[in-house]
């Protein structure tokens, strides 16, 4: 039996002047494969914009017929440049669904997420490929920090990792085929979110938003990008929501 994937995105500009975040989705004719990719750009400028919408394109294209990891390293490759040329980069999902077979591949770098519903429980499928997330796994109990204009200071792994969660170990113009993760799920709901979704928004308001809306892929990225939060900075970053409801 072949299953239906029904695909919505949604997305909100944030407090800087361009929208950085892109998404794109592709059906590869003639097959049930579904491919849907998130790229959330590293800075925020016209050309910026400009890679993030292509490399989302390539990824989901690519996706379509090799797989999620491939369309990851196909988009790396608009990234590559020798360490010492400055080229637009950015974070990215992957997330390629077979309605013929109910099975999602998925692949990532950085810090864009991906999230799968179980039914009754919202799980974060993907691993945060930042320097917080290193330092809680190799941290050990205390680390001192240093910071321009501010005196070094002392604090416990979970502080110092909360300061350095927004710092990418990795992104697609520092990518390979030996640091991009591929997992197979079987998720009836998949959850692509860039960090201005998940980043600004509750773990407990997420799960309600998904419960709510989780029949819903319309409602549900529409209801995720307007849940993020401003800070108390005032800075609220993009947000940018995809998501592949699998039925039947």
């Amino acid at each position: 039996m072949t299953l239906t994937i029904t695909t919505a995105t949604a997305t909100r500009r944030g407090t800087r002047p361009h929208n950085a975040d892109n998404s794109a989705v592709h059906r590869l004719p003639g097959t049930g494969m579904v491919a849907a990719a998130l790229v959330d750009g590293i800075g925020n400028s016209p050309d910026v914009v400009l890679f993030s919408r292509t490399a989302a394109e390539v990824a989901a294209r690519v996706g379509a017929r090799r797989g999620a990891l491939l369309g990851i390293l196909a988009a790396a490759e608009m990234a590559a440049a020798p360490t010492t040329v400055q080229v637009d980069d950015g974070v990215a999902v992957v997330a390629v669904t077979n309605a013929e077979s109910g099975t999602t591949s998925i692949a990532w770098t950085g810090d864009a997420r991906i999230y799968g519903w179980t039914g009754t429980s919202l799980i974060q499928r993907s691993t945060d490929q930042t320097m917080g997330t290193w330092l809680r796994e190799w941290g050990g109990t205390a680390v001192t920090l240093h910071r321009d204009n501010r005196p070094d200071e002392t604090v416990t792994v979970e502080a110092g990792a909360r300061v350095l969660d927004d710092y990418a170990r990795s992104a697609l113009g520092r990518c390979s085929i030996a640091t991009v993760p591929l997992c197979y799920v079987r998720d009836r709901v998949i959850i692509l979110t860039s960090d201005g979704a998940h980043g600004q928004i509750r773990r407990t308001t997420l799960e309600a938003l998904v419960q709510d809306h989780h029949a819903d892929p319309y409602a549900l990225a529409d209801a995720i990008t307007a849940a993020a939060m401003t800070g108390p900075d005032g800075y609220r970053d993009d947000a940018t929501c995809v998501v592949l409801s699998i039925t039947g």
